[in-house]
């Protein structure tokens, strides 16, 4: 297969259990994404007590998932010259992904995910050096042997550097894929995707139930119907119910593992990357959609979204 390339922030992820009380104190809609300052962000990590910490980043999260299962993935973005930049770094180097991460004056990202008793999680996010990400370093060479562009929709934020990344892709003959990763995300950034919609740049649109709701006002099937009018497959992601995928005129519908959760952070990042190595590899939908919740199924039973190694091996022999 090609590889994939992932475009998005390059952050390490800090973990802590909370109470539904403590995210009502905050103010914030619970399950969704808040961006913060460097200020904000010290704040909250010193009231944490031993919280987790291990690189991440949505599209990081799906970029080790693609490697992990024997296929080729690169990432690119930024981080700080520092101990989590090292560390960052490391862990795409550890997990067979290629590094196009660049260096910047601003400390690496952080992002802290607050995990509720009902393993939801809600986020706070400093981009750090991820925002330094720029239209310069998307070039034509960065594409080389790149099959599918892979961005979250984070990135969207930085509008001129995430629309050039689609349209450079789509000249050189890469497909492309979107994940809106935040109803948030869908709200603020809607003008941009809808250019690039109706400029056919996109051509995977992935979403959970949230998401879709935001964007398309309706819920489910219908929501899958008004996505899969905007890109040549979308999907629909159910929680405990599955997925739903559209292409080609014909609805998929897949399962989700059976596995209890205890943490869902990462759990659509996983499922992408089983999703992605199916697609890059010609699969029909029914078996790249399944090998998604494989994946996913696997990764919500621990805290954070590393699965460990015993994990893959379940991974592998199921494929």
């Amino acid at each position: 297969m090609k590889k994939v390339l992932g475009m998005g922030a390059a952050l390490v992820d800090i973990l802590a259990n909370v109470s539904d009380e403590w995210i009502a104190a905050q103010g914030v809609q619970k399950g969704g994404m808040n961006m913060v300052d460097w200020p904000q962000m010290e704040k909250f990590l010193g009231s944490l007590e031993n919280p987790i910490r291990v690189p991440g980043g949505s599209t990081c999260n799906t970029m080790v998932g693609v490697a992990r299962l024997g296929g080729k993935a690169a990432f690119i973005s930024k981080v700080g010259d520092d101990e989590l930049g090292k560390l960052f770094q490391d862990h795409l180097k550890n997990n067979g992904v290629e590094s196009k991460v660049g260096l910047s004056s601003a400390a690496t990202g952080c992002v802290f995910s607050a995990v509720t008793p009902d393993a939801q999680r809600s986020m706070w996010t400093y981009l750090g050096a991820s925002d330094f990400l720029g239209s310069d370093d998307f070039t034509p060479a960065l594409y080389d042997d790149v099959g599918l562009l892979y961005a979250e929709g984070y990135r969207a934020f930085n509008g001129e550097c995430f629309k050039k990344s689609f349209e450079l892709a789509r000249s050189l003959g890469v497909e492309t894929a979107l994940d809106f990763s935040s109803f948030g995300v869908v709200d603020a950034c809607r003008k941009l995707f809808d250019e690039l919609f109706a400029n056919k740049m996109i051509d995977i649109i992935i979403a959970n139930e949230d998401e879709a709701f935001a964007y398309a006002g309706v819920k489910e099937e219908a929501a899958l119907e008004v996505l899969a009018k905007k890109a040549k497959v979308a999907v629909v992601k159910i929680g405990k119910r599955g997925a739903l995928i559209a292409k080609d005129g014909k609805v998929t519908r897949v399962s989700a593992g059976a596995a209890k959760a205890i943490d869902t952070t990462g759990a659509g990042d996983l499922w992408a990357s089983g999703f992605l190595y199916g697609f890059m590899n010609g699969w029909d939908m029914e078996r790249a959609g399944n090998l998604g919740s494989i994946v996913s199924n696997e990764v919500v039973q621990v805290m954070g979204a590393q699965i460990p190694e015993d994990g893959w091996k379940r991974i592998l022999a199921q494929m």
